[in-house]
C-alpha cells in the first residue's frame, strides 16, 4: 500500500485540471517519512484520492503518474508505452523505412513525467530525470522490449547528468538490455552517428528533425553557416538541399569531429563543407558577409527562471551579430530550447536584435517541437522549443 501525501485545503485545484505536478508548498503532511523516488498517493485532507505519483525532494514534490487509484506495476508501464508507440505509428513516425530515429517517450507529454526514451535504429536510449523513474528503470526496460518487439534489441540507460545530484545514486551510464556498437541511425534518409555514450541529451537532437527538413528546402545555392552545430544535423541537410558552401561551428572539438564524420558518412569527399572549433560570438565577430543562410541553435541559455533576464540579453546579442553578418536576401533560422523562455520572450528578444541591427526583417515561419515531442494540454510548460525563420533585407 502506498503512503499518502495530504494536500492543504484548496491546493488540489490544479490537479483537478490534470496538471501533473504537486509543489512542496501545497503539502500539509505525509504518512511517515517517504524515501525519494517512492510511489505515493496524493489525497485531500479528508483522505479523498486525487492522484498517484513519484515523490521527490525539491519544489516539485510529486510528479503524477496517474489520476486513477491504480498500482504502478508492469501492466501500468506496458499500457503507457503501448499508448506512446501507437501514437507514433498513427502519425507515421514509427515504422517508417526512411526514418528509424524518433522520441518514443516525452515525459509529461506522454503522461510519464521524468522519463525520456529516444529510439535510434534497434537501440533505445532511456533517460531518467527523476529518482522515481530511476528506481523503476529495470521494470520500464522490460516492458519496453516487450512492447517494441523486433523494433528494439538494446536499451542504453543514460542518466548520469539528468538525475538530481543530491540523491547520490552513484548512477553510471550503460546498457541495461543487450549491447551494441552499431551507432548509425537514419533520419529522413540521411545517416548519422549517435554518441549515446558521451554526447549531449540522448546522443542527438531528435527534436529538430522537421526543422532540418524545412531548412533543406531553403538551402539551394546558398552559403550556409551552422552555428552551435553539435553533430552537424542542419549541415548535412543543407548539403542535400544543394547548398553551395556549408560552414559548421561549435566550441566543442568532439562535436566538430562528429560533425565531420556525419558529413563524410553522407557526402564522402565533398569539398563544400568545412568545420571550425570556435566560440560562436568570436566567430561571428570575425566573419564576413558571405553567408545568406544562417542557423542559430544554441544550448539553453536559461535552465531556471532566475537566469531568464540574462538569457534574453544573450539571445538578443547573438541575433544582433547574425543580423549584422547575413547577406541581404538571406534567411535566418533562430531557436531557443530554454523552457523558461516563452514564445513571446524569444520573439521580443529577436525583434530587439532586428531593431538594433537596423535590418528589415520578415517572419516566414514560426517553429516548434515535432509531433513525437507532444505537449500535454494540461501541462503547457512542456512547450520548450521555439524557432523563427526570418527573411532579412
Amino acid at each position: 500500500m502506498y503512503k499518502n501525501v495530504y494536500l492543504k485545503k484548496g491546493k488540489e485545484e490544479s490537479l483537478k485540471r490534470f496538471h501533473p505536478w504537486v509543489f512542496s508548498g501545497a503539502i500539509h503532511h505525509t504518512d511517515d517519512e517517504i524515501d525519494e523516488g517512492e510511489t505515493v498517493r496524493v489525497v485531500s485532507l479528508d483522505g479523498t484520492f486525487i492522484a498517484v505519483g513519484h515523490w521527490q525532494i525539491g519544489s516539485i514534490a510529486v510528479r503524477v503518474l496517474s489520476f486513477d487509484d491504480e498500482e504502478i506495476d508492469d501492466e501500468f508501464w506496458e499500457k503507457r508505452l503501448s499508448s506512446a508507440l501507437e501514437m507514433r505509428k498513427s502519425i507515421g513516425i514509427a515504422d517508417n523505412p526512411n526514418n528509424n530515429t524518433y522520441r518514443l517517450i516525452h515525459g509529461e507529454g506522454d503522461n510519464l513525467p521524468g522519463l525520456v526514451i529516444d529510439c535510434y535504429g534497434r537501440t533505445a536510449v532511456m533517460q531518467a530525470h527523476s529518482v522515481g523513474m530511476h528506481v523503476c528503470r529495470m521494470a520500464i526496460a522490460r516492458q519496453l522490449v516487450e512492447v517494441m518487439g523486433s523494433r528494439i534489441e538494446n536499451v542504453y540507460y543514460k542518466s548520469e547528468t539528468t538525475l538530481p545530484y543530491k540523491a547520490e545514486l552513484g548512477q553510471e551510464n550503460g546498457f541495461i538490455v543487450g549491447g551494441s556498437s552499431d551507432n548509425i541511425a537514419v533520419e529522413n534518409g540521411l545517416r548519422f552517428y549517435v554518441d549515446w555514450l558521451k554526447g549531449q541529451k540522448t546522443g542527438f537532437f531528435v527534436d529538430q528533425r522537421e526543422n532540418r527538413s524545412l531548412l533543406e528546402r531553403y538551402a539551394q545555392g546558398r552559403n550556409v553557416l551552422n552555428m552551435f552545430c553539435y553533430t552537424g544535423g542542419f549541415s548535412f541537410y543543407a548539403m542535400r538541399g544543394g547548398a553551395k558552401m556549408v560552414h559548421s561551428v561549435d566550441s566543442s572539438s568532439k562535436a566538430i569531429d562528429l560533425t565531420n564524420r556525419n558529413v563524410e558518412l553522407n557526402f564522402p569527399g565533398d569539398p563544400r563543407h568545412e568545420a571550425f572549433c570556435e566560440d560562436a560570438f568570436r566567430f561571428l565577430d570575425a566573419a564576413d558577409d558571405r553567408y545568406d543562410l544562417i542557423i542559430l541553435d544554441p544550448p539553453a541559455f536559461a535552465k531556471h527562471r532566475a537566469a531568464l533576464h540574462n538569457a534574453l540579453k544573450g539571445y538578443t546579442r547573438l541575433n544582433v551579430k547574425a543580423f549584422e553578418r547575413i547577406k541581404s536576401g538571406g534567411v535566418l533560422f533562430t531557436f531557443s530550447c530554454s523552457q523558461v523562455v516563452t514564445k513571446d520572450h524569444f520573439r521580443n528578444a529577436v525583434f530587439t536584435a532586428a531593431a538594433q541591427s537596423g535590418r528589415r526583417v520578415r517572419i516566414l515561419h514560426q517553429l516548434h517541437q515535432p509531433a513525437d515531442h507532444p505537449i500535454n494540454i494540461y501541462h503547457p510548460e512542456g512547450e520548450y522549443l521555439k524557432g523563427l525563420v526570418l527573411y532579412v533585407e
